[in-house]
């Protein structure tokens, strides 16, 4: 009772899934993937045990068309299933068992698997497969992001919205370097949870992602001294100080500051005290 998409970045470095659904947290359910070798969505009374099968079947090279053919052949209650495969290279796959509620289907192509039910029609999966083909070049993350929202803005789930999820993989992308979990956001009980995701996603990358090289700003001369007129003022000795208290480490740089911690900075954040939001 839920749309998806799992797609392969343009580089085929990343993997990952997103989907909405009128349940509960479905981003608890829905999506699995792992870095370097795929990623998959199983719903419509959802075979949580595809998950992890599946992600190890794709570990040994099995294709994505493989992959459901065996996952769905083992399983007694496949007419009931839905299931969306990628791996690390070729066409995704995806499967519509025939006793899901109506509508029901999905696309899959290079990179890609769309699929959905209980949906308010087949445009759904359409409109998503056009937004996902739109922009190749974009970043795994939006690239999901704007397909499962083009097909919230077709109808998405007939039954009504509730909750989205978007898991994103990436050798060595998660936080700190030291984990492939480049991005893992849930929304799980929201009457519009799909644009809620975008926001999300927006945040996420303001405290995640690594500064532009190219648009550092050099800190020395007024800029230096600005920066440290505005930590005093905040009651910090140096940057790294305050940006640890913001969240924002992730994008200090040696002797140069990033436009959007500058940007924060110079809003003057509220925050008096350590985040509680820190891993």
């Amino acid at each position: 009772m839920t749309f998806s998409i799992v797609g392969r970045s343009a580089d085929g470095q990343s993997l990952g899934v997103a989907v909405a659904s009128k349940f509960l947290a479905v981003g608890a359910a829905v999506p699995a993937a792992r870095a370097d070798v795929g990623a998959l969505a199983t719903q419509s009374f959802a075979n949580l045990a595809y998950r992890v099968q599946g992600l190890a079947l794709l570990g040994t090279g099995t294709t994505a068309a493989d992959t459901v053919a065996g996952l769905t052949a083992a399983d007694p209650g496949r007419a009931t299933r839905q299931l969306g495969v990628v791996g690390r290279s070729g066409d995704g796959a995806t499967f519509t068992g025939d006793e899901c509620f109506p509508w029901a289907g999905g696309v899959a192509g290079d990179g890609y698997a769309i699929q959905g039910n209980i949906l308010t029609g087949a445009d759904v999966v359409r409109d998503m497969e056009a937004a996902w083909l739109a922009d190749p070049a974009a970043p795994l993350a939006r690239r999901l992001h704007a397909a499962l929202a083009a097909g919230d803005r077709a109808g998405g789930d007939s039954r009504g919205r509730q909750s989205a999820a978007l898991f994103v993989v990436r050798r060595g992308a998660g936080y700190g370097g030291l984990s492939d979990v480049e991005v893992d956001l849930r929304v799980d009980d929201d009457p519009d949870p799909v644009t809620r995701l975008g926001t999300l996603i927006g945040l996420w990358e303001l405290y995640f992602q690594k500064p532009d090289p190219a648009t550092l700003l050099p800190l020395t001369g007024e800029l230096a001294t600005e920066v440290a007129d505005r930590l005093a003022a905040l009651g910090f000795a140096d940057l790294a100080g305050w940006a640890g208290v913001e969240n924002l480490e992730e994008r200090l740089v040696d002797d140069a500051i990033d436009p959007l911690v500058l940007a924060h900075l110079r809003a003057g954040s509220p925050s008096s005290s350590p985040s509680q939001d820190r891993p």
